[in-house]
C-alpha cells in the first residue's frame, strides 16, 4: 500500500478531491517523493527531470489524489500560479546540500504565497528538507531559518528532514499534512471558489 493509500484512510473522509501542489526549485527531489508517494506497484524505477509537470492521481475508498508535480526549472516557475486556485495543499520541496540556490527557492516561495490566490487561503504548507543523506546538507531546522518560515502567520506549515531516495522523513510530513487537510475539511477551508 502506498503512502497515499494510507493517508487517505487516516483522513477517514469520504470522496473528497484533494489536489496537492509538489513545488520546489529543478533537481530538489519533488518527483522522488511523489514516485514514494504512489503505490509500490505503480512506482518508476528510474526518476528523469521533470519538463514543464506531471499529473499523478490517486484513488482510495475515501480519497481521490490529484498530484501536481510541477518543473523547478527556471523557464517553467510561471507555469506554477495556474494551479493555485485550485489547491488544497502544497508540498515545497528543498535540495538541503544546495546552499547556493536556497535564496532562489525563498525568492520562489515568497513569490507563491504573496500570490493573490494563496495569499488568501489557508492551505496546510508541508516543505520537505530533502537530501539529508549528502554530506554538506543544512538541517531542517537551518532550511527553515533560511526560508524564514518563521514568518509564515497565516498558514499552518511543517517542514520535515527528508531522504526521498529511501522515503525517510516522508511518512511524518504527510502524517502531519493529513491532519491539517481533514481539520480543514471539517472547517470548511478547502473549498474552492
Amino acid at each position: 500500500m502506498g503512502l497515499l493509500d494510507k493517508l487517505s484512510g487516516w483522513l477517514g473522509l469520504r470522496k473528497k478531491e484533494v489536489n496537492v501542489l509538489c513545488l520546489g526549485l529543478d533537481n530538489s527531489g519533488k518527483t522522488t517523493i511523489i514516485n514514494q508517494l504512489k503505490p509500490s506497484n505503480t512506482q518508476a524505477q528510474e526518476i528523469v527531470p521533470t519538463i514543464g509537470f506531471n499529473i499523478e492521481k490517486f484513488k482510495s475508498s475515501s480519497l481521490s489524489f490529484t498530484v501536481f508535480d510541477m518543473s523547478g526549472q527556471s523557464r517553467y516557475r510561471n507555469l506554477w500560479e495556474h494551479y493555485y486556485k485550485e489547491s488544497h495543499a502544497i508540498i515545497f520541496v528543498i535540495d538541503s546540500g544546495d546552499k547556493l540556490r536556497m535564496v532562489v527557492a525563498k525568492e520562489e516561495l515568497d513569490t507563491l504565497l504573496n500570490h493573490e490566490d494563496i495569499r488568501s487561503k489557508k492551505l496546510p504548507v508541508l516543505f520537505f528538507a530533502n537530501k539529508m543523506d549528502l554530506r554538506d546538507a543544512v538541517s531542517s531546522v537551518k532550511v527553515s531559518q533560511m526560508l524564514s518560515l518563521e514568518n509564515i502567520k497565516d498558514k499552518p506549515w511543517n517542514i520535515c528532514a527528508s531522504n526521498a531516495i529511501k522515503g525517510e522523513g516522508l511518512q511524518e510530513g504527510l502524517d502531519w499534512l493529513q491532519e491539517q487537510i481533514a481539520q480543514s475539511y471539517q472547517n470548511n477551508e478547502l473549498v474552492n471558489d
